[in-house]
């Protein structure tokens, strides 16, 4: 199984919202009230990018969930696995972990969750049924999606193609 060069990681690969809702609805339903203490996402130094590749990882007051999506419909959804102290080992790369590298995270970052959610999606093309993780505050979101084999990030609303499953 390939680690992403994250000593420890071991992706557990799911499809589709009902396994999701299935292994991690309970543990996403906990962060609810949880604070946003922190976001880890992969920086590429020579590029000054991130590296989309790598899961991102958010902390809810201790809780962490790495999110990680992969090929056209796979997420996988792991906790407090990665210590984001270690080094990101991938050859050919020089990676590092980087606190909320964006400021719409720097943002969030402090604030208590509303709700974790699904963005399951409905358009009518091969992607449909992918589902993205996005976590709802106050004054904002995060979500976590599937941009076609790597991670993509959004601080939008779901789009009329996508449907909200809110964990209650």
């Amino acid at each position: 199984m390939f680690d992403f060069g994250i000593a420890g990681y071991q992706p557990a690969w799911l499809d589709g919202r009902s396994d999701v809702m299935q292994e991690h609805g309970h543990r996403l339903r906990g962060l609810a009230g949880r604070t946003l203490t922190r976001v880890w996402m992969v920086w590429d130094l020579r590029d000054d990018e991130w590296f989309c590749d790598c899961p991102v990882l958010f902390d809810f007051d201790g809780q962490q969930v790495e999110i990680n999506h992969q090929k056209l419909g796979d997420l996988s959804l792991t906790w407090n696995m990665i210590d984001p102290t270690c080094p990101v080992r991938w050859p050919g790369f020089d990676l590092q972990w980087r606190r909320e590298p964006f400021p719409e995270l720097q943002a969030l970052r402090g604030l208590p969750l509303k709700r974790a959610e699904l963005f399951e999606w409905t358009g009518g093309d091969v992607a449909q049924g992918n589902v993205d993780i996005s976590f709802a505050f106050e004054t904002g979101r995060v979500s976590i999606f599937n941009a076609l084999d790597e991670n993509g990030v959004s601080f939008d609303l779901p789009s009329p193609s996508q449907r909200s499953h809110p964990f209650h």
